[in-house]
């Protein structure tokens, strides 16, 4: 670890907070992920840079799940030795989440949407982070093994019993977030926010997912808002040999890269009249109509996040420019 961390004091000035339609709950338009780079393969002099930096430049909303890593939970363990040296004196300037649905532990209980996993996971995830409550818990996906009402019943008893402020779900159809609204306002358990994919090259949320979130009043955060690195500058000209795509990871491949480059190519030359770069326009894009309240970004190092946030300089679009990245995209 390193020296004791003062907060910049003009940390709020320059990021935009968005408030949730149907809450009171405001979230910066940019907020962390932890999904990659905060793992036990990460030294954590680097993460506790990137932390420090991103609370520097406004962001106060720290997004986990219980087996982001790599190993299963490192991520919130690291989070929370990070959080008890820096950030505790903070703590009411912060939002910070965490999810359960995917695999985390062997045997029967350790995945999925049933009332015993979302609460031992929760409980587990609190231990991790170090902290009495979370300001947001997730169903991370829908279960279809598990019916709704007991995921429903599961967040809101998560909720009353201290140990979140709010509730959101992730990865869920349009059909299931609006019956997941409604169990969980029978159950007074204050649903604020859905986490899905979203970005220029998947606009699937648009036909059913956005319009819901709009009507509900939800708010939206969205994830790989880069496809993997793919919406940057990183892949224009070639891939690079230290890149995921060249050794094909299980999130990015070469011929993912391939399939989308040409279009990637073009809407490049519409940054660079916007004066963005690539990865600037992609995030502002995905902010332009108000529905989602915050953008999901990683890290592996600090200059990343600081270029993303510089999107929040220019989120305007015209109606010529939507056109043409429509021409391109769709």
């Amino acid at each position: 670890m390193r020296t004791k961390y003062v907060p910049n004091e003009k940390r709020y000035e320059k990021m935009i907070y968005n408030k949730i339609q149907k809450s009171g709950l405001r979230l910066p338009a940019i907020s962390l992920g932890f999904w990659h780079n905060f793992g036990s393969g990460t030294p954590l002099e680097l993460q506790q840079e990137i932390v420090r930096g991103a609370f520097d430049m406004g962001i106060t909303h720290f997004d986990l799940a219980n087996n982001y890593g790599p190993s299963y939970g490192a991520a919130e363990e690291n989070f929370g030795r990070i959080f008890a040296e820096d950030l505790a004196p903070y703590r009411d300037e912060l939002i910070i989440s965490t999810k359960a649905g995917y695999d985390m532990w062997q045997g029967p209980y350790g995945d999925g949407g049933s009332l015993k996993y979302l609460v031992a996971s929760c409980n587990q995830s609190l231990k991790r982070l170090g902290l009495e409550y979370v300001d947001i818990f997730y169903s991370h996906r829908r279960d279809v093994e598990t019916p709704l009402e007991e995921t429903a019943y599961a967040l809101s008893k998560i909720y009353h019993d201290g140990k979140a402020l709010y509730v959101g779900v992730s990865n869920y159809s349009a059909e299931d977030t609006e019956e997941m609204a409604r169990l969980l306002d029978d159950l007074k358990t204050p649903f604020v926010i859905h986490q899905p994919r979203y970005n220029m090259l998947d606009r699937s949320i648009e036909a059913e997912l956005k319009p819901t979130l709009a009507k509900l009043g939800l708010g939206g955060i969205a994830f790989s808002p880069l496809e993997q690195g793919i919406l940057t500058d990183r892949y224009l000209k070639e891939i690079p040999k230290d890149s995921r795509a060249y050794s094909n990871s299980r999130f990015l491949t070469e011929d993912s890269v391939q399939q989308h480059i040409e279009k990637v190519r073009k809407l490049n030359e519409i940054a660079k009249r916007r004066g963005q770069t690539m990865a600037e326009m992609a995030i502002s894009w995905i902010l332009r109509d108000g529905v989602i309240t915050s953008v999901l970004v990683g890290a592996s190092r600090l200059s990343q996040l600081e270029d993303n946030v510089k999107a929040l300089e220019n989120l305007i679009f015209s109606e010529e420019e939507l056109a043409e990245i429509d021409e391109i995209l769709l």
